[in-house]
């Protein structure tokens, strides 16, 4: 895939990825649908399938869950550049978007959550800080569910609704939730069950 960027269209990448980072509570990964709304049905800049297999590849690997945020920047810059076989300048892109999202996801919550851990352990003992707390538990849930939901229906290849990923999600959340498999485990069952064709 082969796009066209201006310099515009960078700084409107990281303000994005700013703004992003300013909402994602409970993890970046909790911002995915806004992300896929912004890099693909908006601009054109990734496919679903580039941004679908950034998440899995992200989630698979060892490290931090954000590491999604780069590889969708990187994917940017390569598509921007021409393609990864497009030489240096498509590479020197990919490592220019894969700065500028991890920069913007990573800036300004780093910043809040260091201001805000210090605001928040002075005054714990407040009424009106525990109650945030407690009120934040259902909005994660929610954005985790809509995140669910955007991974599922993007993965759709037919208008006939994909029952078994739905149950395989369902299944999945349950085990999470009542079990103490290590999501490893989880991950790589996913990983077979990709690699037989069921999903």
């Amino acid at each position: 895939m082969s796009i066209t960027m201006q310099s515009h269209d960078w700084l409107a990448l990281f303000a994005q990825y700013m703004m992003l980072s300013l909402i994602s509570i409970s993890g970046a990964i909790t911002t995915v649908p806004d992300m896929q709304r912004y890099l693909v049905d908006q601009n054109g800049w990734l496919t679903n399938a580039q941004f679908s297999s950034s998440i899995a590849i992200a989630q698979a690997a060892p490290g931090p869950n954000v590491l999604f945020v780069a590889l969708m920047g990187w994917n940017v810059g390569l598509n921007a550049g021409g393609g990864i076989g497009a030489g240096v300048h498509a590479w020197l892109l990919g490592l220019m978007g894969m700065a500028i999202t991890m920069g913007g996801i990573l800036i300004p919550s780093t910043t809040l959550t260091y201001l805000a851990t210090r605001w928040g352990h002075r005054n714990r003992t407040r009424r009106g800080v525990r109650a945030f707390k407690q009120g934040m538990a259902p909005v994660v849930v929610g954005l985790l569910l809509s995140t669910g939901w955007v991974l599922i229906a993007s993965s759709q290849r037919s208008a006939a609704p994909a029952w078994h990923l739905w149950l395989l999600a369902g299944v999945t959340a349950f085990i999470v939730w009542r079990t103490r498999i290590h999501l490893l485990w989880l991950l790589g069952f996913g990983a077979l069950l990709g690699f037989l064709g069921f999903v």
